[in-house]
């Protein structure tokens, strides 16, 4: 077996062990205790030492093997067994008789041991379901319509139990043109990502930004949805109140490629969430985030530079005349009109407040919290595979590196997942089985730059007829453009864009030199080996999130 199956065997492993352990109430029972024993195949202590684990950590990632033998019945199904398997279940257990997990067991042990192998536990071979796409399996065990009501969403008939147990996130292009703070001249018309929690109507966070649907807004939306709100309100000088916070339990998703990237499913399954797509052609399984996004844009709508919904409500109105609103104006009006308005009207399906809702229904509850923010994000940042070389990680033509990355050096030739920030590649992070490690660019005398600046010098280079592309070229290929930008006698609205994503690397350059808020202690910093976030003081995830 390669080290990369061992690897995804220990992740299915860790992936069962959350499911068990997420369902057992905070104060356990001997009952419960048992069963977690059972189904998990371990001694009491054991559970209890798992059970604390995912408490104090809230990730899959926590619940990892950590020893290096193998565990009874993690072994991948043998190709003869594996054939056994997948005829039983398309002939026998996924059929209109319903058969038992137990007599679906029994029928591939007979089949196996008429055939001298050795059969699955039941265990495996539970799990091995667990792997398969349930709404289609209930689609054939119970008829597509009992199927369609439990998996998925029709009007008016979404529910959720809880708060957080159902969060709905979607992108749409706000209504309204910005301008720059400086000039005051019109940049163009943001990108709104909001998440809304299906049980209480409340909106859990949202991110703006100048730049098209990307997994990067969606990590910032999540980032904000999930954390304590009160800082990022004083920052702003808000005073009232979103309660709202707490890992969801499910997403729901569109068709988006930000929502099929692998890094956004690891990352939900990192955190125990249940990521759910639309199924394609049915925008109504999305309709509370789609009548939440008509409510902020009929809200926009009253703003100078609106664009209104069509061309026939706006007419003659030249919107980006209007326009007098920065981005970050535009979030703090954004937040005033979702915390002081919207969670305060009377909900009709609601016949209450959101606000209300919230408060009334998680008094019982406690919301799961990241145990650390900052890799809460990171977590759901874009990422690239690529392998440790001898001179350190190559990506977008940019060599990295950092003397933590030495003890790497020597082991397999496996790929490590890279995350990086395309609004910021003066870093990037290194995913290990012992934590997150920081790579700088091997040459720190190279200025930080962003991915949309990195791709521009490539396009540049393929119409000027370079068919190799170096470091050093892309690097002096962006400082001739910039120069040329700072030279222009006359600014075109895509110019004043490209300012606006240079003033966020300003900013984020003055940020790497001033000591960071501290984080409140809710939110300790990582104390695994090779994580590098904890001792850098401009990693802070309030600086990420009010960039763009």
């Amino acid at each position: 077996m390669s080290d990369t199956s061992a690897a995804d065997k220990d992740w299915e492993e860790a992936e069962f062990r959350a499911r068990v352990l997420a369902e057992l109430p905070e104060q356990l029972t001997q009952g419960e205790v048992e069963r977690a024993m059972r189904l998990l195949g371990v001694s009491r202590a054991t559970v209890y030492r798992l059970a604390k684990q995912l408490r104090e950590d809230a990730r899959t990632s926590a619940l990892l093997p950590n020893t290096s033998g193998r565990k009874p019945g993690m072994q991948p199904l043998a190709p003869a067994v594996e054939a056994i398997v997948a005829h039983h279940f398309k002939a026998f257990y996924a059929t209109r008789r319903k058969p038992t997990k137990t007599r679906f067991w029994r029928e591939v042990a007979a089949d196996c041991q008429a055939r001298g192998l050795a059969p699955p536990s039941i265990r495996r071979l539970g799990r091995w379901l667990d792997l398969k796409d349930q709404a289609k399996l209930m689609a054939r065990r119970e008829g597509k319509d009992k199927a369609e009501r439990r998996h998925l969403a029709t009007p008016g008939t979404l529910t959720a139990g809880r708060p957080l147990d159902i969060v709905q996130i979607d992108h749409t292009r706000a209504d309204v043109t910005v301008v720059d703070p400086v000039t005051r001249r019109p940049l163009g018309r943001p990108t709104l990502t909001v998440a809304i929690d299906v049980n209480s109507r409340m909106v859990l966070g949202f991110h703006l930004s100048l730049e098209p649907p990307s997994l990067l807004s969606v990590a910032l939306c999540l980032t904000h949805a999930v954390m304590e709100k009160t800082h990022w309100l004083t920052v702003r000088g808000i005073n009232t109140d979103w309660p709202a916070q707490g890992i969801p339990r499910a997403i729901y998703v569109d068709n988006g490629a930000e929502f099929h990237a692998r890094a956004f499913a690891m990352a939900c399954a990192e955190y125990q969430i249940d990521l759910r797509h639309r199924p394609p052609g049915t925008p109504r399984y999305g309709g509370h985030i789609e009548r939440l996004i008509g409510t902020m844009m009929g809200a926009v709508h009253l703003l100078p530079g609106s664009h209104f919904s069509n061309i026939f409500e706006r007419g003659d109105l030249d919107a980006e005349a209007e326009a007098v609103m920065t981005l970050d104006e535009l979030e703090t009006w954004l937040a005033l009109e979702i915390t002081g308005s919207y969670h305060a009207r009377i909900h009709s399906a609601l016949e209450t407040t959101p606000a209300a809702a919230w408060t009334t229904r998680m008094d019982a509850a406690k919301p799961r919290m990241p145990a650390d923010l900052r890799q809460f994000l990171v977590d759901f940042l874009p990422s690239e595979q690529r392998v440790l070389q001898r001179d350190g990680f190559h990506l977008f033509h940019i060599r990295y590196w950092s003397d933590e990355l030495r003890w790497l050096m020597g082991r397999d030739s496996r790929k490590y997942s890279l995350k990086y920030d395309p609004r910021d590649l003066s870093r990037i992070f290194v995913v290990t089985d012992e934590g997150i490690i920081e790579a700088r660019p091997a040459d720190l005398t190279r200025p930080a730059i962003t991915l949309w600046e990195h791709r521009a010098a490539r396009r540049a280079l393929s119409e000027a007829g370079r068919r190799s592309v170096d470091e050093e070229l892309i690097f002096r290929t962006i400082e001739a453009q910039r120069d040329l930008v700072d030279s222009a006698a006359r600014q075109t609205k895509a110019i004043r864009r490209h300012q606006a994503r240079r003033a966020h690397l300003e900013r984020r350059q003055m940020i790497d030199v001033t000591p960071a808020p501290e984080a409140p202690d809710s939110l300790p910093a990582p104390q695994t080996k090779g994580n590098a976030l904890k001792d850098h003081p401009g990693f802070y995830v309030e600086e990420w999130y009010d960039d763009d």
